[in-house]
């Protein structure tokens, strides 16, 4: 256990701890937005489909 708190500790000091921390943070954020978009965009394809089969005799 303490060997692992030693390389957790010296991942985070040196360069590549912070930024896998930001990039870790970028895609969540990424994935956020896509998730947001797609359920947007499916809301929106569900309204056109619905009124298009209501329009029909």
């Amino acid at each position: 256990m303490r060997d692992l708190c030693q390389s957790i500790k010296t991942f985070m000091k040196s360069e590549d701890g912070p930024t896998s921390v930001e990039y870790c943070f970028m895609m969540g954020f990424i994935l956020l937005v896509c998730i947001a978009a797609i359920g947007e965009l499916g809301q929106t394809t569900h309204g056109l489909y619905t009124k298009s089969a209501n329009e029909l005799p």
